[in-house]
């Protein structure tokens, strides 16, 4: 087996030069990156137990390939550490499947961006933040693997804004954009288990979407009003199809839990409740009247296709009515894909992975 490096090597005198040298080749999102040296590579993939030349995915339609080495370098300009490589190593795996449509929400003029949800135990491990600001800044495993993801997308997929990345205003979560979802607190299944990954295994859930559309609920008290307040936030946007995120905060989480609803209740009454008449659908979409039929007055349009497009997450600090829908890519063309962490992609085979 193979373990050299194969990249080309590049000799600066200093950090500071070589962050400059970077930024000017245009290897960055902007700010400044960490020098991959070939040691710090390698302890990335001896950490998630790859060989430089693993293929972890392909996008066919830029004739891009994958390669674990090139996840590394990446990952460590990205600042993570050497144990975030298995979570980065499965969101790519993920996102590389057909289902995901990775060329299509890189090259669109909607400004999607890779959600990144983890379950399991690597959320404790690395301390994942799924709690206060899980969304924003201050912990070093959100920030830098979503980080990873994005010079991932750049330096390795072609992703660059301007050139291939048409994004007309782009969003926040385009620079990292990883939440972890907050199992305590969640009286129900979490995410990766009703996706079909046992408990006990560490999993990543990608997602094309949005920034998040806050829910601002403060003085609801009831499950119905949440519902309402959640279709409220869905019905803003006009897209047609795809799957939704809606993320539950603590104190949301605890009225729905106080009154018994199930996931199932909270996806249906959130299909029923976010519904208008076709027609008006059209032209706040901006069809022209030449496309709006009468009969369309009295059809009513479901924001959602069906229930079980929504996927219900559980994150937030435990003070402030505030939940969130991440609205999907507008061509409803990309499906989550979730992944188990430190699982063989060839054989299904389930391995530690350090983790």
């Amino acid at each position: 087996m193979d373990t050299a490096l194969t990249s080309r090597r590049i000799e600066l005198d200093d950090p500071a030069e070589a962050m400059e040298f970077f930024y000017q080749q245009g290897w960055t999102d902007g700010l400044p990156v960490v020098p991959p040296t070939p040691k710090r590579v390698e302890e990335f993939l001896e950490y998630a137990g790859n060989l430089p030349g693993d293929i972890l995915g392909m996008i066919p339609a830029r004739n891009r390939v994958i390669t674990a080495e090139k996840v590394a370098i990446n990952a460590v300009m990205a600042g993570c550490l050497p144990n975030y490589m298995p979570v980065i190593v499965a969101a790519i795996e993920a996102m590389c499947q057909e289902e995901f449509n990775l060329h299509g929400i890189s090259a669109t003029t909607g400004g999607t961006a890779p959600l990144l949800i983890v379950n399991g135990p690597a959320v404790q491990q690395l301390n994942i933040n799924y709690g206060v600001n899980c969304f924003g800044p201050g912990v070093r495993a959100n920030a830098t693997i979503g980080r990873a993801i994005r010079l991932i997308l750049m330096n390795v997929g072609g992703s660059i804004p301007g050139v291939l990345d048409k994004s007309c205003l782009g969003h926040p979560g385009k620079y990292s954009y990883c939440i972890a979802e907050d199992e305590e607190g969640n009286p129900w299944e979490p995410l990766s288990v009703e996706r079909g990954i046992p408990a006990d295994i560490s999993a990543v859930t990608v997602f094309a979407g949005e920034a998040p559309h806050f829910v601002n609920s403060q003085v609801g008290g009831t499950g119905e009003r949440l519902v309402g307040s959640i279709a409220n936030a869905l019905m803003g946007t006009m897209y047609l199809g795809g799957n939704w995120v809606v993320v539950l905060c603590p104190e949301h989480v605890t009225i729905f839990k106080k009154e018994g609803w199930t996931k199932e209740q909270i996806r249906e009454a959130v299909y029923e409740r976010a519904e208008r008449p076709l027609a008006e659908f059209k032209r706040l979409a901006g069809y022209p009247d030449s496309a709006i039929t009468a009969q369309e007055a009295e059809v009513m349009y479901h924001h959602v296709a069906t229930p079980g497009d929504l996927l219900i997450v559980t994150a937030g600090g435990k003070a402030g009515g505030f939940s969130a829908v991440i609205p999907p890519w507008a061509a409803a063309d990309s499906h989550p894909m979730t992944r188990a962490v430190g699982v063989c992609s060839a054989c299904e085979v389930y391995i530690s992975a350090n983790l």
